[in-house]
């Protein structure tokens, strides 16, 4: 038979107000805005350079060429923003998603956790 809607309710306060779970969840968080951060001010220096000095992304790669120094920066910033992301997805799945099952063993005393869904 399933936990109660008030036991799911006490466990689910329980994890939540775990010290572990609150440290991991402030450490998620401040690598989600870093990450943010750094993608925004990828992205803004990226978009300044366009509107400030367009001949610096305006150059020609090679004499006589077509392709500009331009395309290569914006496909830089795409896989930089890719790479980021992977990064993030990797720790948040990797140590953040343990340190998640951890907290919820402690909780319930139960070492056959496999199912938990996150909170925070």
């Amino acid at each position: 038979m399933g936990k109660s809607s008030t036991e799911e309710a006490r466990l689910t306060a329980e994890i939540l107000n775990n010290p572990k779970f609150q440290k991991m969840a402030r450490q998620k968080s401040l690598l989600g805005w870093s990450f943010s951060a750094v993608m925004f001010s990828v992205y803004t220096a990226f978009i300044w350079i366009i509107g400030t000095r367009p001949d610096l992304l305006g150059r020609k790669v090679s004499e006589g060429g077509i392709t500009t120094w331009g395309i290569y920066a914006g496909i830089a910033v795409i896989v930089f923003s890719f790479l980021i992301t992977l990064v993030y997805v990797w720790l948040a799945n990797g140590y953040f998603e343990k340190t998640t099952r951890e907290v919820v063993r402690e909780v319930q005393g139960d070492a056959s956790c496999t199912n938990v869904q996150e909170h925070a």
